[in-house]
């Protein structure tokens, strides 16, 4: 069973963004706004913390603490050990600026990876095709025709 509940390191102060350190009791994914808010709807309830920085225009996902290793979905980004996150207060649920799109509510700060993973692809295609398409380097080999 996946844990969907963590916490945030050094919690957000009550008044002012904070700077938290990705990769020890989460990892974070960068979405931008454009693809984010799809993907927002095809999680649904799947769901957990997401922060929104209109100014980046980019959504953020947090993930399990290392599950962020190996991530390569193009147009995201993984954030991980030695990287950090701007995040708001708990009470800053709307803009302007930044503002948790999804908050913390019921404790559940952790989106399971392998769902956000199938949404970004659902929206953006594997490998950043077109979605439902078959990027060129995975597509089964064309057959060749013998000279006529």
């Amino acid at each position: 069973m996946r844990r969907t509940t963590s916490r945030l390191s050094a919690a957000p102060n009550a008044v002012d963004c904070s700077l938290l350190a990705a990769g020890i009791d989460w990892d974070a994914i960068r979405v931008p706004r454009s693809v984010g808010v799809s993907c927002l709807e095809i999680l649904g309830h799947r769901n957990a913390a997401v922060v929104e920085d209109p100014r980046e225009s980019a959504l953020y996902w947090f993930i399990a603490a290392g599950a962020s290793a190996g991530w390569d979905v193009p147009q995201t980004r993984p954030l991980g050990a030695n990287q950090y996150l701007v995040v708001p207060p708990l009470h800053r649920l709307a803009g302007p600026g930044l503002h948790w799109r999804i908050g913390l509510a019921e404790g559940r700060l952790i989106t399971d990876v392998q769902a956000l993973r199938g949404a970004v692809e659902g929206v953006i295609g594997p490998a950043g095709g077109a979605p439902g398409t078959m990027p060129h380097d995975r597509c089964p080999t064309t057959p060749t025709w013998p000279a006529i």
